[in-house]
């Protein structure tokens, strides 16, 4: 027979809580013979405000300026 019959059987688990993540950005990579190597990177076409103050040291006192120039290109070229 099993020598765990009539036994006690406890197995170990780990439980994992965590917020939803969401996705900002992606990054490209492409293979050359001393590794990998950034491609491309491609950012959402609208982040909020909670998004973009973890890029700020000092959010209050910053222009907010942080990813209006991809933005404004993303538009443009939408447009064509």
């Amino acid at each position: 027979g099993s020598k765990l019959h009539k036994k006690e059987v406890v197995e170990a688990v780990s439980i994992l809580e965590a917020p939803a993540m969401v996705v900002v950005g992606v990054v490209g990579y492409v293979e050359t013979p001393r590794g990998l190597r950034t491609l491309s990177t491609v950012w959402a076409a609208h982040l909020s405000d909670e998004c973009r103050r973890r890029f700020y040291k000092n959010w209050y006192k910053s222009k907010k300026k942080a990813f209006t120039k991809y933005a404004k290109k993303y538009t443009e070229s939408k447009k064509e």
